[in-house]
């Protein structure tokens, strides 16, 4: 039984490490082309080069994909932190506009979900209805009324076009009212027949009951907004107004080696962050499906 319970375990084990790592190739592929030299990434990565060559010789053009450099060097990471301003600005433009919409959303979020799980008042799961039929839309379908209004409100060309939309997200209203839900309705009912108002109610037994919810919420927002592409292009015309996640989408076409070496500093929030609440993380997302 022993030796049979073994066997199954390597065979389930080879099979999971190989999507890991398949999964995880082209993180490992960027870290290790970001020591090598541009001359080396040219040299590995020139298509264009490849084929022209390829075609004279009557011959097939390919990449040559290498994980190990022939040299480490850290001249990409030289250039970006020093010798290319544009992408530390830009990188801060990210953390500006992520940190802003996170802290709105779970804010603002937290606040409505309450009064959607744990007030009375009519009409109530009728308005929640139409926040899930907005949260369910696609941004495509969205995109020309939030233009309109930005216009309207001169937020074009702005930051704000961005932060504000993001803090009324529906997405944070849906989550932390299934974790609220999970709360008996008893904790509320008598905390209020103690006299205690729903904001003290709210901040002393809600907000520290869904504390795994919250770690959830701000991983999900995080990597949401940190890769938003499409809002910045259409809402922002200054480039240098734009977040970090459009100037990767353009930085190869410059510099491949730079573009190896500032996808690391890219990836390396995300990695961080749910390093460090990834047990929160992994229990918000199993309780978020509980119901009240």
């Amino acid at each position: 039984m022993k030796l049979k319970a073994a066997t199954t375990k390597v065979a389930i084990s080879i099979p999971l490490a190989l999507i890991a790592f398949v999964m995880l190739l082209p993180i490992i592929v960027s870290f290790t082309n970001s020591l090598m030299t541009e001359h080396e990434i040219q040299s590995n990565y020139d298509l264009i080069g490849k084929m022209t060559a390829a075609a004279a010789g009557g011959k097939d053009a390919f990449v040559n994909l290498k994980l190990i450099p022939n040299w480490v060097s850290f001249e990409q990471y030289s250039k970006v932190l020093i010798d290319t301003p544009t992408y530390l600005n830009l990188f801060w433009n990210s953390v500006y506009m992520v940190a802003l919409i996170i802290a709105g959303q779970v804010i603002v979020g937290s606040l409505a979900a309450y009064a959607f799980a744990k007030l009375r008042f009519q009409g109530r799961d009728r308005m929640f209805f139409v926040y899930l039929v907005a949260m369910l839309m696609p941004f495509q379908v969205t995109l020309v009324p939030n233009y309109i209004i930005a216009d309207q409100l001169g937020l074009l060309n702005s930051a704000s076009a961005i932060i504000l939309p993001g803090i009324f997200g529906t997405f944070g209203v849906f989550m932390l009212r299934q974790f609220m839900l999970s709360i008996p309705n008893a904790y509320v009912e008598a905390a209020y027949m103690d006299g205690a108002e729903h904001f003290r109610i709210f901040l002393q037994i809600i907000v520290p009951l869904i504390k795994p919810g919250f770690a959830a919420l701000i991983v999900l927002l995080f990597v949401d907004y940190w890769n938003m592409v499409e809002q910045p292009l259409i809402f922002l015309d200054d480039t240098f107004r734009q977040p970090l996640s459009v100037y990767l989408s353009v930085v190869q076409q410059e510099a491949r080696g730079i573009g190896f070496a500032a996808s690391v500093f890219y990836m390396l929030p995300m990695v961080l962050l749910f390093l460090y609440a990834e047990s929160y993380f992994i229990e918000g997302v199993q309780m978020s499906g509980i119901k009240g």
